[in-house]
């Protein structure tokens, strides 16, 4: 087992202790989520405050160039991870390719919209409160690891091989977020605007570097190169 799965390993017992703890918090200390209303995020302390701050912490070390501790697959946008491909790069198949993968990944997005949508609904008829969906963003704060390290159902519409290829990876905090849109206050707009900001960096780079993006054409992308080994299904080389 690789360093970054080991890590990740943890990261996601981690997640799931901090879910349980919201938990707890929900059924015995339901004032300590006052701090989702409008600016009382500034008025009172709350264990709230430490969740939002790896939250920022985790966006922010997302859109900025990071040479060890955070995975290629999330990284692949910057400089610094290009690998350039000893042979020539076939740009029509580059640009196939990055087409192919951004109407799959909208796709994903569509779907997701009508999922937050629902949830909208559900929200302002009265069935979900504040709470809730803060509480819904902790549980897509887990399956966000679970996705990575043991099944992603979001494969089945990207086709991609793995986690270190994925079109969407850096969406990862956009998609936990979402729920809060219709909280209001700076704890949900905070968080939802620095996730925003990250999902539109990636989106740039792969308009501006798509070349980043495929495994033809930035070789750390390959199977051979891979050091992070997320996934649970290794390509032949890796396990030969």
């Amino acid at each position: 087992m690789s360093k970054t799965r080991k890590i990740y390993l943890v990261r996601l017992v981690a997640r799931c202790l901090i879910f349980l703890a919201c938990v707890l918090l929900y059924l015995f200390r339901r004032d300590a989520f006052s701090v989702l209303d409008g600016l009382n995020f500034f008025r009172s302390l709350s264990p709230l405050h430490l969740l939002w701050l790896i939250w920022v912490v985790d966006m922010f070390l997302q859109i900025v160039p990071i040479q060890n501790k955070v995975p290629l697959g999330s990284q692949k946008l910057f400089a610094n991870h290009f690998k350039p491909i000893r042979e020539r790069i076939n740009y029509e198949a580059l640009r196939n390719y990055i087409v192919s993968m951004t109407k799959a990944a909208y796709k994903v997005f569509l779907l997701w919209c009508l999922l937050i949508a629902g949830i909208g609904l559900l929200y302002y008829g009265g069935i979900l409160d504040k709470i809730n969906l803060f509480m819904i963003s902790v549980l897509f704060y887990v399956c966000d690891l679970i996705c990575v390290l043991i099944w992603c159902p979001f494969r089945l519409i990207m086709k991609n091989r793995c986690c270190t290829t994925c079109r969407i990876f850096n969406w990862d905090h956009l998609m936990m977020f979402s729920p809060l849109i219709f909280m209001g206050g700076f704890f949900a707009y905070s968080l939802v605007i620095m996730s925003a900001v990250a999902w539109l960096v990636w989106e740039l780079c792969v308009m501006m570097y798509p070349e980043r993006f495929w495994e033809h054409s930035n070789a750390a992308l390959k199977c051979s190169e891979c050091t992070d080994k997320l996934c649970t299904q290794y390509c032949h080389k890796l396990r030969s």
